[in-house]
């Protein structure tokens, strides 16, 4: 599709209503994408002075993306890492058919393009950074990640604000290719300004006897929805995705996350976890569907959410379409208090509150963290959570 049927497809389409079963619980009232300036119409600001890196880890490449371009810093020898023209997978798996993927293919300007051929391994992982720098500015990012047979490497991508308070419209569109016997790792951490509206779509096909192991995280934004869905295409197909998040204040979190089993023998693991404080919100929306053929399927979702205040809300929907019949679906889902009597018996001891809290968040996520094979990513990760609480 042309960037013009896009952009026509883009102004074609309705913003979202919570009439809509899949937008009932996030409300974009408010929200008019078009009032913000779209890539380079203003000059980016210096990405230096963006919040620090929740993830930081020794990479063998490096990208940072701002309003203005995407630069490479270093790439190593016998892959491609570079800027993202045209490819003829671009746009395979995620289209223009709902409004913010087509406002992504009409205006995404800066993107990159992972290229992996076969049998390569990479030992140290691929670093993105994405900077919303321009206030009021928006950012459309674009990825396209194609792994050969039999290679593996790990791809993080981190979304950040240049200042705490910055105001911004961010548009994430990524694509993965897990080829035959391929192994990849891909983490995606969002740590936004609590001023901006963040919507992505990001989905994997995953072929023979290949392994997909996905993080992801969020931190910051406004508002939004994040997409994940993953296509087991490839008979043995195997995906593993670990999700954990943190709202606080008036924060509202959206995940919209959909396995789907195709080929037989495939296996996916789906585990989401979050912790919630203030009045902030959140809804996770889960669909397992298997596929007429896709026979011996074993299936999971899982969604727990721990409120740490009494004003904290979370919805969390779990679905299951089967059409085959040797399968092992299973989901479950919980939402609860913090306990109580645990938090008082943490004080009674002479912690204080924070304390205490840091203490029952730091359990609650560690079976979810201990899925996490980069061990880098997994200490960042359960440091950026403990720290969202306040020590006093």
């Amino acid at each position: 599709m042309s960037r013009a049927d896009a952009l026509e497809r883009y102004r074609s389409l309705p913003l979202p209503t919570t009439s809509e079963e899949s937008w009932r619980f996030t409300d974009l009232r408010g929200f008019d994408p078009d009032a913000f300036a779209r890539n380079g119409d203003v000059e980016a600001s210096n990405p230096g002075s963006a919040a620090d890196a929740i993830v930081g880890v020794e990479s063998a490449a490096v990208a940072t993306v701002t309003e203005d371009g995407i630069e490479i810093e270093r790439a190593p020898e016998g892959i491609t890492f570079e800027p993202l023209a045209s490819h003829d997978r671009l746009g395979e798996l995620v289209g223009a058919d709902e409004k913010f993927a087509a406002h992504n293919a009409a205006e995404w300007q800066h993107g990159l393009l992972v290229h992996v051929p076969r049998g390569v391994v990479v030992e140290q992982p691929l670093y993105v950074r994405i900077v919303n720098t321009v206030e009021r500015g928006a950012l459309f990012w674009r990825m396209l990640v194609i792994a050969e047979r039999e290679s593996r490497f790990s791809v993080i991508e981190e979304y950040v604000s240049a200042r705490p308070e910055l105001e911004g419209y961010s548009n994430a569109v990524v694509e993965l290719f897990v080829e035959q016997a391929a192994r990849v790792e891909y983490v995606s951490v969002q740590n936004l300004s609590l001023s901006t509206w963040h919507f992505a779509s990001h989905r994997a096909r995953v072929g023979r006897d290949a392994e997909l192991d996905w993080v992801t995280a969020g931190f910051g934004t406004k508002n939004g929805k994040v997409r994940i869905e993953n296509d087991l295409a490839g008979e043995g197909a195997t995906s593993r995705v670990t999700g954990a998040y943190f709202a606080d204040g008036d924060q509202h979190l959206d995940y919209d996350t959909f396995q789907e089993h195709i080929a037989p023998n495939t296996t996916s693991d789906f585990a989401f976890k979050g912790a919630l404080r203030d009045t902030a919100s959140v809804v996770w929306r889960g669909m397992i569907k298997v596929e007429q053929d896709a026979q011996r399927t074993n299936a999971y979702q899982e969604n727990r959410n721990l409120l740490l205040s009494d004003k904290a809300h979370a919805d969390s929907i779990p679905g299951l379409e089967i059409e085959a019949n040797d399968v092992r679906c299973t989901h479950g889902a919980t939402i609860g208090q913090v306990d109580r009597d645990q938090l008082f018996y943490l004080m009674a001891r002479g912690l204080s509150r924070g304390e205490a809290e840091r203490l029952i968040v730091r359990g609650f996520f560690t079976d979810l963290l201990s899925r996490i094979e980069l061990e880098p990513v997994r200490d960042a990760l359960g440091e950026a959570l403990e720290a969202r609480i306040p020590r006093g």
